[in-house]
């Protein structure tokens, strides 16, 4: 890192930010702002005062990503033209406990990260500490705020389901044995007609069919269910909740594939996303997720990062006789499940790649760790489809 350049240490917080700027002499100013327009406004005239006096152009910022509150900051540090680094949490604790300080405060915190920050020129893992923010298309930004935000909606439909089905196990036994696949929208159309369980045991045919998604067939399904239904004691104060619970499930569903429909025009608009979907197995959620996460591969310098970032790439842990692997921390655990969840049908539908997974696996490897190998391949693929930008050919993985 260049001497000549205005450092800025932000250290993140929920309300409010403490702000450290320095330099080669060290911290010349300190102050916090709060997270609102003034806050910024300060922000910003304050680097532009120090720039001024001390006759510096260039200007760094160094800010932890800090469950998203950093969120507009870095956006506007970057359209100043500004260079933004993401400051990595884990080197910063360990580089704080090497040069403590008498006390852990967040202004302490933010001068620490300006020291970081003039350290870096003399620290072999400078890339790993400090890494540059580099601009991401507002297609791929979309992609993934859209992505999180349907996996989360996904992992709350999984677990009130799982509840759900625990619930009718213990107040309404046999109803699973009957309708098999509780998550079906007419299954939950069913437990979210009456707060009262046993009342749903007594509607009409007629009423049933009219339900959406409920004809002739199904009803006649429901119907052999009422004539043996049972409950138990607690379905007084338990019907209700699994009443909400299907009600909730049915607003997931809903809210769920209007992301997926979202996904899907933003897929087209990113070339990213669109190279990715092309791999057989690679579908729209997966491609989207993996596409999302990565932003920019401006972000690599080769394939072996882009490999780790997607954790296919595990690092050797060996000591003596023991002979292992362990997770590097800088994966990307949500574009590493993405991967794996697309390797699984990959391999079902290329049988070139069928046919390595096998061999890794004739090799004594577990099934995840065989797709991590098939992964690491793939990687080289996709590093090299998007740096020729061509869509996927299925002999280049040919062995």
């Amino acid at each position: 890192m260049q001497q000549q350049q205005l450092l800025v240490g932000v250290d993140v917080g929920y309300r409010k930010h403490h702000v450290a700027i320095g330099g080669a002499k060290g911290i010349v100013d300190q102050f916090e702002i709060p997270h609102n327009e003034d806050g910024f406004k300060y922000f910003f005239s304050r680097i532009a005062n120090q720039a001024r006096q001390l006759k510096v152009s260039n200007v760094a910022v160094g800010m932890e990503g800090t469950n998203g509150y950093a969120r507009p900051l870095d956006q506007m540090i970057k359209g100043k033209g500004y260079k933004l680094l993401n400051v990595n949490n884990l080197k910063l604790a360990r580089f704080k406990e090497i040069f403590s300080a008498p006390a852990k405060t967040d202004s302490i915190d933010a001068k620490e990260i300006v020291t970081l920050m003039n350290m870096v020129p003399f620290m072999g893992q400078a890339k790993e500490t400090l890494q540059e923010v580099y601009d991401v298309e507002e297609t791929q930004i979309k992609l993934k705020r859209i992505s999180r935000r349907r996996r989360q909606l996904v992992d709350e439909k999984v677990t009130l389901l799982n509840r759900m089905q625990a619930d009718l196990q213990s107040v309404c036994p046999g109803f699973i044995d009957v309708f098999k696949d509780v998550s079906a929208d007419y299954v939950l159309r069913l437990l979210s007609l009456k707060s009262d369980l046993r009342k749903t045991a007594k509607v009409r045919r007629t009423t049933l069919q009219k339900l959406p998604g409920i004809g002739k067939a199904l009803s006649e399904k429901i119907v052999s269910w009422q004539e043996i239904a049972s409950f138990g004691k607690e379905v007084d104060w338990v019907g209700p909740m699994i009443y909400d619970d299907a009600k909730r499930i049915l607003e997931l569903k809903k809210k769920i594939e209007l992301m997926e429909s979202q996904m899907k025009i933003l897929l087209e608009q990113s070339r990213l996303a669109t190279i990715i979907e092309s791999i057989p197995g690679f579908g729209i959620v997966t491609s989207c997720e993996i596409a999302g996460e990565i932003g920019t591969m401006q972000r690599f310098t080769s394939e072996a990062g882009l490999a780790i970032y997607l954790g296919m790439a595990p690092v050797d842990n060996s000591s003596g006789d023991y002979q292992g692997t362990k997770t590097p921390r800088q994966v990307n655990k949500r574009a590493k499940k993405a991967m794996m969840a697309a390797l699984g049908i990959h391999i079902r539908s290329v049988d070139q790649s069928k046919k390595y997974y096998e061999k890794k696996r004739a090799e004594g490897k577990k099934y995840n760790q065989a797709l991590r190998s098939l992964g690491r391949h793939l990687t080289r693929v996709i590093w090299s489809m998007v740096k020729n930008d061509r869509m996927y050919i299925q002999k280049e993985i040919e062995k």
